[in-house]
């Protein structure tokens, strides 16, 4: 049995500056296709000259491998802009890198709580449900990414090798490979996934 490589992405996250009021409800998070295979997602927030510095300082730290110093800059981002999901998704992410799964689904939960649709935060969070052994939830996070963006093929991919290596639900695994290999026919690994499950099925029959 082949193992299927889950994919961990770090949060695009654009951060546009916006006058608000507390009398007025803050604006969702924006979900943007630019590609095929591509999406940008926007967040209207306050956010002086200060701290945009400091969470483009800690995505340079995290970019670069240093987790503990970025870690420690995101979480004095997140303590000055809590209604702000961007910092706590990209926490969130670092501190799964990290392998502190318990802190990141905590993060990424009260993330989520911002912005119930955002796809990246779902896929992250059925990442961790998958590795803590909670293969339904994982599930659930995964077409929930879908949902909002069907060609999330990150999310599409995690889905297939879920169902294929976790659930043994043949339908679903090749239904998200195929699905998959729509938006990113290149992958020869996944195409492989693709006959092989074939091949099974007829096996079943």
């Amino acid at each position: 049995m082949k193992l299927r490589t889950l994919a961990v992405i770090p949060v695009c996250v654009a951060i546009a500056a916006c006058a608000t009021t507390a009398e007025k409800p803050r604006a969702k998070a924006q979900v943007a296709v630019q590609q095929e295979v591509g999406f940008t997602i926007t967040e209207a927030v306050t956010m002086n000259d200060a701290l945009r510095t400091d969470y483009e300082r800690a995505l340079a730290l995290l970019g670069t491998g240093y987790l503990d110093q970025g870690i420690a800059i995101l979480e004095s981002v997140v303590a000055s802009a809590p209604a702000v999901s961007g910092p706590q998704i990209d926490l969130g992410i670092a501190l799964h890198r990290k392998g502190d799964l318990e802190a990141a689904e905590q993060r990424l939960l009260q993330a989520l709580e911002l912005n119930p649709e955002h796809p990246v935060i779902h896929n992250e969070l059925g990442i961790i449900y998958r590795k803590t052994g909670r293969f339904d939830a994982a599930r659930r996070s995964y077409e929930a990414a879908l949902a909002t963006y069907p060609g999330y093929h990150h999310a599409r991919r995690n889905l297939g090798v879920l169902c294929d290596l976790y659930l043994a639900d043949t339908r679903c695994a090749l239904e998200s490979y195929e699905a998959y290999m729509q938006t990113v026919p290149g992958d020869e690994e996944a195409a492989m996934w693709i006959v092989d499950l074939r091949n099974r099925a007829q096996l079943q029959e």
